[in-house]
């Protein structure tokens, strides 16, 4: 299993995560549906390597529309994936 940093996300207008990035990375960009496929079977781990708190493993949940992406790199509920820069 690979481990692949991501350190910007593509959002679409709701503010929905829509892909991970890290620019100059093979793998980048890599959309949502991917990540999410990644991830569940295994092949892919996908971590944020934040400036001022230990790296933090992305994973998938499951919400009332489907499978999303999502990172807690603190005791908030939000996601944290929303604070990376737009790809």
């Amino acid at each position: 299993m690979a481990k692949r940093y991501v350190r910007a996300t593509g959002k679409n207008t709701q503010g929905d995560i829509t892909k991970l990035c890290n620019a100059g990375d093979t793998w980048s960009p890599r959309s949502k549906a991917d990540a999410i496929s990644d991830i569940d079977a295994g092949t892919h781990e996908y971590w944020v390597n934040w400036a001022n708190a230990p790296e933090t493993k992305i994973r998938v949940v499951q919400g009332p529309t489907g499978k999303y992406l999502r990172t807690d790199r603190d005791t908030t509920s939000r996601n944290n994936l929303d604070d990376l820069p737009d790809c």
